[in-house]
């Protein structure tokens, strides 16, 4: 345990089953590994953090999720090396995804800052960033 390190993440998606392939083949690639499942959500655990996605209630999915809406901006992800930057770009791409600032890839985050970014199902921005 590490005190003030982040325990878990919970997100509310508009459909468990795409988000649960999404991140079921994404966050293995990083290291985490499934935890938990159950009819209305599924988590993935890395050391003492896990992320959890939930199906939202249909009442609530009137508005979709936007990151520029107060809230959730994006979540970052460490990667060992820019070829795993390069090996999930790739893999992204071959799953159809749109990579975000296609034309600052890699460097959108600024010269020094070599990383991929592209959307979950509900439009989440993810980004990986190498070490620099």
């Amino acid at each position: 345990m590490l005190v003030g390190g982040l325990h878990h993440i919970e997100i509310y998606v508009s459909d468990l089953q795409r988000s649960a392939e999404f991140w079921g083949w994404f966050l293995p690639e990083l290291g985490f590994e499934p935890f938990q499942e159950w009819d209305e959500g599924r988590s993935w655990k890395l050391n003492d953090t896990y992320l959890v996605f939930v199906q939202a209630k249909r009442k609530h999915l009137d508005i979709p999720y936007n990151r520029c809406r107060v809230g959730l901006n994006h979540l970052a992800f460490h990667a060992d090396s820019r070829q795993q930057v390069d090996d999930l770009t790739e893999k992204v791409r071959a799953k159809g995804m749109t990579i975000l600032y296609e034309d600052r890839h890699l460097y959108a985050g600024g010269a020094n800052h070599y990383a991929l970014f592209f959307e979950d199902p509900d439009r989440i921005k993810v980004e990986v960033v190498a070490p620099s």
